[in-house]
């Protein structure tokens, strides 16, 4: 639990906030903690989706002092499915606005934020409360907000660089499934589909491998994030796909991949 941390040296560690509507979750990165797997301590906490994202957060913020520590870095990941992407080379701050509602309905009070991805040639475009973020700025001046998509494309990228096949990354979330398709580093596809059965899970990657042609006995699929049913969506996707895999570790790629992304912050 992160109450049995010692605080006294917070100005040392790296504390990154990911908002969810499944939860909230909390994660406190130590270096003086040594080992790699002992250096993260992370907490779950419900959020009432009847209460807008500031009045849940300042309820979090009234129960966790410690979170009013100075640390030496804030990073806040965005979990959500409205994000889209644009070429780099066509991204213009003029620009965010117009692509991102081309893609998604605007909502009251919300924020187009954005994060580059120069290895990927990409720019994430993504919406967040606009007083949500107000609340996180006041409390940490030097805060970095990430959308989840964009740390999981970043981890991704240089995974699919290994071997000589194409990959598919499916990232379990809720209701939703987060897909991510590589033809050797180079990114084909990000998209999220809102989906909890295992049998439209099933549906939505097999539909996804078969639109962009990928071979069913050499290309490789892989599973990550929340895997209640791992079992049974193994089963099923092996019935059609060879080569299915279970990344390890399967959760918090992105809370990992928060901590070495210096660039393209929002």
């Amino acid at each position: 639990m992160i109450d049995t941390i010692d605080f006294n040296h917070s100005e040392q560690y790296t504390l990154s906030i990911r908002l969810s509507t499944d939860g909230i979750t909390l994660a406190v990165f130590n270096p003086l903690a040594g080992a790699d797997d002992a250096a993260t301590t992370t907490e779950d906490r419900p959020v009432d989706e009847s209460l807008p994202w500031t009045a849940n957060l300042r309820q979090l913020y009234d129960a966790c002092d410690w979170l009013h520590r100075p640390f030496r870095r804030v990073n806040v990941l965005v979990a959500d499915r409205r994000f889209t992407l644009m070429p780099l080379d066509l991204y213009e701050d003029a620009l965010a606005e117009t692509v991102f509602y081309h893609n998604h309905l605007r909502q009251e009070n919300e924020q187009v934020m954005h994060n580059l991805l120069r290895n990927d040639q990409v720019a994430l475009l993504f919406g967040f409360d606009r007083s949500a973020r107000a609340f996180l700025d006041r409390q940490h001046p030097d805060v970095r907000y990430y959308a989840q998509a964009a740390l999981l494309i970043h981890h991704f990228s240089r995974q699919s660089r290994l071997g000589n096949t194409r990959k598919m990354f499916a990232h379990l979330r809720g209701e939703y499934v987060d897909v991510f398709c590589y033809d050797h580093g180079r990114l084909l596809l990000a998209n999220s589909y809102k989906c909890r059965l295992v049998e439209d899970r099933i549906y939505y990657l097999l539909y996804v491998w078969q639109t962009l042609s990928f071979e069913q006995e050499r290309d490789e699929l892989y599973l990550c994030g929340l895997l209640a049913d791992k079992d049974e969506l193994l089963s099923g996707l092996r019935e059609f796909v060879r080569r299915v895999f279970v990344m390890n570790p399967s959760r918090d790629m992105d809370l990992q991949a928060a901590l070495a992304f210096g660039d393209g912050r929002a």
